[in-house]
């Protein structure tokens, strides 16, 4: 398994560690606390922590890995998914078997992660839903679209007009466009 697919599972473990307590974290929810976990990484460190690539999906952003590692992970038996109820609603709830290995992490790095969790810790998969759609990134991406990193340094002090959406897909698409080739 490459680095960053160790890393990235050893921050999915993490998070799901320490949110066993919140009765409110599901699959949703823990989509939301690694994307801006990486993205306030990136932000403030220069880099993400796990470095996967997220996408925009309807119910906001996610990491394009996820199910397929979460999938080899609860194979090796480190995790599993729990169905429960929140509110009369289905929730999915990831439990860890085993606790996360916090050696591949810098301090910051858990530092930030511990930060995002507590930040989210009382809203639900659609508040923290929500709160992303928010997000410049996943504003200007298209559905499936990758949300490029960069976007963490961009504010959102009011509404996007609608030329700047399309400014900001473009950039992006061009963004991804030069990735293909590189």
């Amino acid at each position: 398994m490459a680095n960053s697919d160790r890393k990235f599972r050893e921050l999915i473990l993490f998070v799901a560690q320490e949110s066993e307590n919140d009765e409110n974290c599901g699959a949703t929810k823990l989509n939301k606390i690694l994307f801006y976990a990486d993205f306030e990484a990136y932000r403030k460190l220069g880099q993400p922590i796990s470095g996967q690539k997220y996408q925009k999906l309807e119910r906001g952003p996610a990491p394009k890995g996820a199910v397929p590692v979460i999938s080899e992970m609860e194979k090796a038996g480190l995790c599993k998914w729990e169905d429960r109820e929140y509110f009369g609603l289905p929730l999915k709830k990831l439990i860890p078997r085993r606790d996360s290995d916090l050696s591949v992490f810098a301090p910051e790095e858990l530092d930030i992660a511990r930060a995002v969790i507590n930040e989210l810790w009382d809203l639900n998969a659609a508040e923290v839903s929500d709160l992303s759609h928010d997000f410049v990134g996943w504003q200007a991406a298209s559905l499936g679209e990758e949300i490029p990193y960069e976007t963490a340094f961009v504010g959102k002090p009011r509404p996007l007009t609608p030329d700047e959406l399309a400014w900001a897909h473009e950039v992006i698409q061009d963004y991804l466009d030069e990735r293909k080739t590189a």
